[in-house]
């Protein structure tokens, strides 16, 4: 018995009715469905007031080494400045991240084996489903950032 086949009890019931759409329908809108999920889990999961302030002082010091290309020991003062801001930044979205990462291999995993099942088809414009879901969730990902206003 395979990892997938324990996971299929639970998976089939609850994504198997969205692979029922015509493709590539439905990995668009599984790929909107966990990119909705993961972008809501990471605005309620980080500090969004401390994002947007990291964010923003991390866009000012840039504008300040790029006035200060000609002086180098205070344009690496501020590069310093910048890289500890963007230590802090990074650590606060690895909490998300470490959250949703196994669930995103499982569900990989399992639509994976979805698309095996049915041979491997090219999906969209020639790309497998890999491709698809990928440039999917980065267009939604970018929307929904937007539009719930995620730093």
């Amino acid at each position: 018995m395979s990892f997938i086949d324990f996971l299929n009890p639970v998976l089939n019931p609850t994504l198997g009715p969205l692979m029922s759409i015509p493709n590539p329908w439905n990995l668009l809108f599984l790929s909107l469905l966990i990119t909705l999920v993961m972008t809501l889990l990471y605005k309620f999961l980080t500090d969004q007031k401390l994002m947007k302030e990291l964010k923003d002082d991390m866009k000012e010091l840039q504008k300040e080494m790029k006035m200060l290309k000609d002086n180098p020991e205070k344009m690496m003062e501020v590069q310093k400045k910048a890289m500890e801001k963007n230590m802090k930044y990074l650590f606060q979205s690895l909490k998300p991240t470490l959250i949703t990462f196994i669930p995103i291999l499982i569900i990989f995993e399992w639509i994976r084996q979805y698309y095996l099942g049915i041979g491997s088809p090219d999906v969209l414009f020639g790309l497998s489903w890999i491709w698809i879901y990928i440039l999917a969730s980065i267009l939604f990902s970018l929307g929904l950032r937007k539009l719930l206003k995620v730093y």
